[in-house]
């Protein structure tokens, strides 16, 4: 099963959410992909991300876009898992605090506030060095926008990385790396 994390403001009928979910219908396996609406609160996120995978009952490969890469990471080594990071949000908790103040989801309009609190909560989250590279797959795109995507190649700099010259922080290449996630997953050969 894939358990697909979206980034800051963004949700499950994102572009990328939305590929993948095709994708895996074409294929016959949308009973495998779980994609949650993560709330704006790191906390409140985790603690409904740990009841979907207590309730897991098949082996769960995470899938993690900007902020989800980071909370990607976390529950990664956490709990084991294999894990798939696009455009990682490597240094959310600084990230946040530069971002601190109003905010606004892209796909439901909601409003909110981005706190110290909410930082001080991606700090909890934070992995220093992760334990077992070959559990990870790095997918990035040079032209990253918002973050620097050479942050994450030298933090998972054993994993396995596929880097795109080019692209966005919203992973413009992402259709052409479905493919190579599933069988990652081990859900296709």
């Amino acid at each position: 099963m894939i358990l697909y994390l979206h980034g800051l403001n963004s949700s499950p009928v994102s572009h990328k959410a939305r590929l993948l979910a095709a994708r895996m219908a074409d294929l016959g396996l949308a009973d495998q992909l779980r994609i949650p609406a993560l709330h704006h609160d790191p906390a409140q996120a985790m603690a409904d991300v740990e009841r979907l995978l207590a309730d897991a009952a098949q082996p769960v490969t995470l899938l993690g876009s900007s902020l989800g890469g980071f909370y990607a990471t976390w529950l990664a080594e956490k709990h084991g898992l294999k894990a798939v990071l696009v455009n990682p949000a490597v240094e959310a908790p600084q990230l946040a605090r530069n971002l601190l103040g109003p905010q606004k989801n892209y796909y439901s309009g909601a409003e909110w506030l981005l706190t110290e609190t909410h930082a001080a909560a991606l700090d909890s989250l934070e992995v220093g060095a992760i334990t077992r590279p070959e559990r990870y797959l790095l997918l990035l795109e040079s032209g990253d926008e918002v973050l620097d995507w050479r942050r994450a190649v030298e933090k998972f700099r054993d994993a396995r990385q596929i880097v795109v010259e080019g692209g966005d922080h919203g992973f413009a290449s992402f259709a052409t790396q479905v493919d190579t996630i599933l069988r990652f997953a081990g859900l296709t050969d």
